[in-house]
């Protein structure tokens, strides 16, 4: 065989045709197999050798074609045996390829057919021959006629048939990468493209995970031919079933201890990975493929997936398709919290829906994912995590001022938003090593230059990131000093965050601290005020954060430092001996601010407490600074009043007299630090040295004399002594009335601060006791002439200035005065609860408290700032405000109402009521909490947080139901409203599945139902409890429906000759709370469009994205789509409740304005409706639903025309309305109405959304088929102003389709009472039109309803 091979190869060089055909003839198919196979296993020239074969084999004669075809029968299963060197297979395949278009068709049909069979068989597996296939099909396509069964096809059919065959048929795994590259070379129609890209993307499942990557590879090569869109969403959709599949499967394994995975978690994050880089390369090439990617997302943006976020922020580094990216998934994640906060919030659409997944989760998975080596990944992350905190994080407040409280719950859509940023970068900085610089600086940027808006956001996630990684920001502590250069131009909440939350770094790194307190020495000495403030704040805190030996630990004082920060350098120089020295000299440089304007001795005197309690050591030092601070305004002389020298607290510039010495404050703090050291001292007692000992009794001592004097002169001082005078003027607007209130103020704060003092020093003595109570008529006196003289010219403000008084001190006197029964203290108490001024004063006092609580997330004075003592406060408040408004009735404060101030009771509501808002907004896990610490009676379980919930609901249901008991005139309406109010709050606490929620709903229900009391405040308070309870049951329409017949009942009919059924569901709606009810009731109108219009966008949405998948999916009527059939029936319900309001005479303003606008947009969401159904029958055939046919008619025949009737009312224009009725009516407030609708346009704008919707109906009706517009033509001749031409074409587009099955406009009133000039000729003929269209469908027949679903008006009667 050797010899003929050589042969062959001799003749072949020698181009020796004939010598080779005549070779070739004597030689046998199976010898001529045994000669290629010898060759391509042994010959080098291989390539020669099948030349000569070829030369030797003729085209044009039977044997030659016959031979060629043997070759090519026989080379590809040898390429495909994988027995050849894959030189060698590669060689014979290109040769085979040139030849191809030498073979007849009879023999590529052959061949063709060869292929499809091996396919079909699995004997593929190497793809090495399939080379060779593209050229097969393409030359077979050439061919003009070709046997295909009994008949002939040409070469482009038969070669489709072969494509369909093929696809059809079962693929082995093993051959479809090969089969898909192969593709890439087969000219290919749209159609079979299409059907070749499903049929490789069903083959996903069936391979292994490792085979995904190069698949996607040449799925996104092939998409270059097109099915772009097809292809990404196919990959996408595989990796996120199987990002479901692995999550389930580890699931399972948790619950049941095993591990079940089928699907390894690295390795499916490594695939996904190595495919979303396939994919970016591919975008990077192909643009058109980032458009239609981009585009696919943008119609499917909630089904995102981990994968798809993934590769969205792997694209984004594309700098083309950045910011579309980032506002693509802006929108999505805002667009999803909205959407959780809508579907949360109604019950009616929990139940029509199922929840859909949290885009917030599929970043914060993406962000897990990415520690499986996607880098690609991290960088879009971040700048995901700071684009979404700029965009959502807090705005500044009015005229720019950064308004910045204790940060509380995040609520809001936006807020969500702003707290996935941070945590998503949070996580990225725990997780990814490289991206930890970026972060810290971009984060320290933000805080330097983002001077004009808050920066509470950033603050949090850079003190989170001190906690997660202290070392690592060590490391970057060159940073740090350099943004410390910045202190003293930064807003004081900024610094005082800032050095809150490096105050762990101070404590290891002694280049930083020493950093710091440089910066804060020079900010000392700033010409700016803020940067001297922010230099008090840095030293306090340090003060605070580094103990001196012998300290007292105190657990609220405690600073949290990770075991990494407390191994650093901790028994080097950082010790608490060394810290003593430290801070002296901090106290050192504090004391000059005590030369300083009053903000910054403010800051210095509420810092001084607190520091103190966390450094006892420095006693000696804060409180001979303090005790030498007071001396300068005390009067030594026993004998002179006052014992206070006010001038030199005050001073002057230019014609403006400024507070230079906040002297309460400073007394405040000095007593503060006074008392906590001697309870101390009575806590450890003789533990301290005697030296120290006998130094503090020594300024104690003095300290207590002065004390004691102050307050007995203070008692003999008269406000001449004070320069003041009852008759003075205290206005703020000149210097004189400035100077006057600022020593009203500081003698104020005085007499506070001695009452506090005085009665922890008293010990419940009852001379201790009487002297507070002068205390306190002299601070009383003051505040009435303070009072009266800022309420002079406008309504009287009963808002006192801001007490001194410490939250603890309050609620302990609060506590004592109301539920302190103890023998021994009786006759003290006595002496203060005798004076209804004092206990009203404790409880205003009390009240301030807990408002400035709930406004800013702290208190003014000792532990304020301390969130745990705060809410211990809170609690022992609600416990005894609690006790007193129901255990002491309010008919026994007479008194109260006589002197028209608000009673002891309604303080005490109010307290409460602010007392439970501030839990649910700062403590919301804390709540159960709150209640629990108050009083429980003994029948209540006191395990179960519900029922301690529902107790208190009960008790403040049983206040209101003994207020609405007694008469109207007994009716406390302010009382009535807080307890309303209160019954809201608690009411959001109760879970809607339990039954302590069905018994609220019913017994608000039944309140609604039996008060008659004619108070619009408190009807529009109940009733928005029932709204709010109810929307969490089932739909709120009914109750909607029946809240408006009861309005129309009560107001009557526009109409004076029509008598309204009268009609009572709720009695708390009468004549005088009607009209309140109605603007509450256009508000819930208002959600309930809001979900309808919600539930029609995510509709839209859907049938967007299926289209491609439900051209054949024809809806019957009696299986209509469960959405449409409940937005069909709650229009339904709402035109129903609407048309009972527009009948209804309400007062020309803000109600008929209101009304006129959800009129609008009822109209908009009714064509909004129309328009889905004009897209449902141009995509597919169906008859409309009945139910959309009857919501047409009942908008035609019971609102359209009552919405004309009540645009004439809106406009004074009532014919038959009764002469004398309207020359009483108020000229002033007409014209107040007449010019509000004109700017509000509300009449234009309802005319034009009633004929949009009329519009759509006519498109709808050429659409289905089903006759919408039969009577439309007069009835839009009256609503357009002057147009005759466009009257004429909307006549001739009336007669439109009448071989119809129903006619639905015939439900459209004419409306012929309102002159809009309209041409006279075309008038008529619309109208005769429509009489002929008229005749020609009166025979056809209703549609029998299936189910009573709404209730239609009912028509009017005439008076008699």
């Amino acid at each position: 065989m050797r010899a003929e091979i050589d042969k062959i190869i001799s003749l072949s060089e020698r181009d020796s045709t004939d010598e080779l055909q005549n070779f070739f003839s004597s030689f046998t198919n199976e010898q001529l197999k045994t000669l290629i196979t010898q060759g391509a296993l042994n010959c080098k020239k291989i390539g020669t050798m099948m030349k000569g074969i070829f030369m030797g084999s003729p085209t044009n004669s039977t044997e030659g074609s016959n031979r060629r075809l043997l070759v090519y029968q026989h080379c590809i299963p040898l390429c495909e045996s994988g027995d050849l060197q894959a030189e060698v297979a590669a060689d014979i395949i290109g040769l085979l390829m040139l030849e191809t278009h030498t073979l007849n068709g009879s023999c590529l049909a052959q061949l063709a057919s060869l292929f499809v069979d091996a396919i079909k068989a699995g004997k593929m597996g190497s793809g090495k021959s399939l080379e060779l296939f593209p050229t097969v099909l393409t030359a077979l396509s050439a061919c003009e006629a070709l046997t295909y069964g009994k008949g002939e096809l040409n070469g482009e059919e038969y070669k489709k048939q072969l494509i369909n065959s093929l696809c059809s048929s079962r693929w082995d795994p093993q051959c479809v990468i090969h089969l898909t590259t192969m593709f890439r070379d087969v000219p290919l129609s749209a159609d079979e493209l299409r059907f070749l890209v499903e049929k490789v993307l069903r083959m996903f499942t069936k391979l292994d995970l490792q085979e995904i990557p190069p698949l996607v590879y040449q799925l996104l090569l092939l998409s270059a031919k097109g099915c772009k869109k097809q292809i990404l969403d196919g990959i996408v959709s595989y990796f996120k079933e199987q990002d479901v599949r692995q999550k389930e499967e580890q699931k399972d394994g948790e619950n049941l201890d095993l591990e079940v995975q089928s699907i390894p978690q690295d390795e499916l994050r490594h695939v996904e990975g190595t495919s979303i880089l396939h994919i970016v390369f591919a975008i990077r090439l192909d643009h058109e493929l980032g458009r239609e990617f981009l585009k696919s997302f943008k119609t499917s943006s909630g089904d995102l997936c981990p994968f798809s976020v993934a590769l969205l922020l792997s694209v984004a580094r594309i700098q083309r398709y950045e910011e579309q990216v980032f506002d693509l998934l802006k929108g999505a994640i805002i667009k999803n919290f909205k959407d959780e906060q809508l579907q949360q919030g109604s019950k009616f659409l929990q139940d029509l829906l199922p929840g859909h997944c949290s885009v917030a989760q599929m970043v914060l998975d993406t962000v897990k994912n990415s520690v499986f080596g996607w880098d690609h990944v991290t960088q879009g992350l971040v700048q995901l995590g700071f684009f979404l905190m700029d965009s959502f994080g807090p705005k500044p407040g009015p005229f720019g001022k950064t308004v910045e409280g204790s940060a509380t719950v995040a609520r809001t859509p936006a807020q969500l938003a702003c707290k996935l940023g941070r945590r998503v970068l949070l996580q990225g900085f725990k997780m990814h090593e490289p991206i930890r610089g970026e972060i810290l600086e971009q984060v320290l940027n933000r805080l330097v230059t983002k001077t004009a808006s808050p920066v509470s956001h950033y603050l949090d996630l850079f003190s989170d990131i001190v906690i997660s990684a202290p070392m690592m920001l060590l490391e970057s502590s060159a940073r740090l000093t350099e943004t410390f250069d910045h202190l003293s131009y930064l807003p004081l909440t900024t610094v005082q965050g800032l050095l809150k939350a490096i105050q762990p770094l101070l404590k290891v790194s002694m280049s930083l601290k020493d950093a710091l307190i440089l910066v804060l020495r020079k900010a000392m000495f700033s010409s700016q005020l803020d940067g001297r403030k922010s230099a008090v704040t840095g030293f306090l805190l340090l003060l605070k954060n580094f103990k001196v030996l012998g300290s007292l630990s105190s657990s609220q004082c405690s600073q949290a430092v990770s075991s990494s920060q407390i191994q650093v350098d901790v028994h080097s120089r950082y010790n608490s001996a060394a810290n003593e020295a430290f801070c002296l000299e901090i106290l050192n440089s504090l004391r000059r601010c005590l030369g300083q304007q009053a903000d910054v001795r403010l800051m210095l005197y509420e810092g001084f407490y607190d520091v103190l309690r966390r450094n006892s050591q420095l006693a000696s030092s804060i409180m001979q600074t303090l005790f030498t601070q007071l001396k300068r305004y005390y009067e030594p002389e026993q004998d002179l009043l006052p014992p206070v020298k006010l001038e030199p607290c005050i001073t002057a510039h230019g014609d403006q007299v400024y507070l230079q010495e906040p002297l309460a404050h400073l007394l405040s703090c000095t007593v503060h630090c006074r008392l906590w050291l001697q309870s101390l001292h009575r806590s450890v007692n003789g533990d301290d040295d005697d030296e120290e000992e006998e130094d503090e009794e020594g300024y104690q001592s003095e300290l207590q004399t002065i004390l004691d004097s102050m307050t007995r002169r203070m008692i003999k001082s008269e406000l001449e002594d004070f320069e003041l005078d009852k008759s003075a003027e205290f206005s703020t607007v000149t210097s004189v009335g400035t100077k006057n209130n600022i020593y009203a103020i500081l003698v104020m704060g005085v007499y506070e601060v001695l009452m506090e003092y005085n009665f922890i020093n008293a010990n419940y003595s009852k001379s201790g006791f009487e002297e507070l109570l002068e205390l306190f008529n002299r601070h009383h006196k003051l505040s009435e002439i303070l009072r009266e003289k800022s309420g002079k010219g406008r309504v009287p403000s009963h808002k006192i200035p801001r007490s001194l008084l410490s939250m603890g001190f309050t609620a302990n006197l609060i506590t004592v005065l109301f539920r302190d029964s103890t023998l021994s203290r009786e006759e003290a108490l006595s002496v203060l609860r005798s004076s209804g001024d004092f206990v009203r004063y404790a409880l205003s006092v009390a009240v301030q408290k807990i408002q400035q609580l709930e406004e800013t997330g702290h208190t003014d004075g000792p532990d304020g700032q301390n969130a745990d003592k705060t809410f211990r406060f809170l609690c022992d408040m609600t416990s005894v405000l609690m006790w007193r408004y129901t255990n002491i009735p309010s008919v026994v404060e007479d008194a109260g109402k006589k002197e028209k101030r608000c009673s002891l009771s309604y303080m005490c509501l109010e307290g409460l009521l602010r007392i439970f808002t501030t839990c649910q907004e700062r403590y919301p896990e804390k709540m159960s909490q709150l209640l629990s610490k108050m009083d429980v009676s003994d029948d209540n379980d006191a395990d179960d947080e519900t029922e301690i919930n529902f107790f208190y609901i009960r008790q403040f249901q049983r206040a209101l139901f003994a207020q609405l008991s007694g008469s109207e005139d007994d009716f406390n309406s302010k009382e009535a409203q807080l307890l309303v109010s209160i019954l809201t709050v608690l009411s959001r606490q109760l879970q809607p599945s339990s039954k302590q929620f069905v018994q609220m709903i019913t017994w608000t229900v039944k309140i609604c139902k039996e008060t008659s009391f004619e108070d619009s405040p408190f009807c529009k308070g109940l009733l928005s409890l029932l709204f709010s309870l109810h929307v969490l049951y089932k739909s709120p329409v009914s109750l909607l429906l029946e809240l408006c017949q009861d309005i129309h009942s009560q107001l009557g009919d526009i109409d004076e000759n029509v008598e309204v059924e009268k009609r009572s569901h709720f009695a708390v709606v009468n004549i005088k709370t009607a009209t309140t009810a109605a603007l509450l009731g256009l508000s819930q109108a208002d959600r309930v469009l809001d979900e309808v219009d919600w539930l029609l966008a995510r509709k839209k949405s859907q049938t967007t994205s299926d289209r491609s998948s439900s051209g054949d999916a024809t809806q019957a009527d009696d299986k209509q789509d469960p959405v449409e059939k409940a937005v069909t029936l709650q229009l339904g319900t709402l035109l129903t409740a609407l048309s009972e309001l527009v009948q209804t005479p309400l007062m020309l303003g803000t109600s008929s304005v209101t009304l006129l606008r959800g009129l609008t947009r009822t109209y908009g969401t009714l064509t909004t409706l129309a328009k889905h159904y004009v897209q449902a029958c141009s995509s597919q055939q169906g008859a409309l639903p009945a139910r959309f046919e009857k919501l047409v008619k009942l908008s035609g025949s019971h609102l359209t025309p009552q919405c004309y009737t009540f645009i004439t009312y809106a406009q004074g224009g009532e014919e038959n309305g009764d002469e004398k009725k309207k020359k009483k009516r108020n000229e002033m407030n007409a014209a107040a109405s007449a010019k509000l609708l004109r700017d509000t346009k509300a009449i234009p704008n309802l005319i034009f959304s009633i004929e949009q919707y009329e519009k759509f109906l006519i498109l709808l009706s050429k659409k289905s088929k089903v006759c919408l517009n039969n009577g439309l033509s007069a009835h839009i001749s009256l609503d357009l102003v002057s147009m005759p031409c466009a009257l004429s074409d909307l006549s001739v587009t009336t007669c439109v389709s009448f071989d119809v099955q129903v006619n639905l406009m015939q439900y459209m009133k004419q409306s012929t009472s309102r002159d809009f000039r309209i041409n006279t000729a075309t008038l008529e003929a619309a109208l005769q039109e429509q009489d002929s269209n008229g005749e020609e469908v009166e025979g056809v027949q209703e549609e029998e309803e299936e189910e009573e679903e709404t209730p239609e008006p009912k028509h009017k009667k005439r008076k008699q």
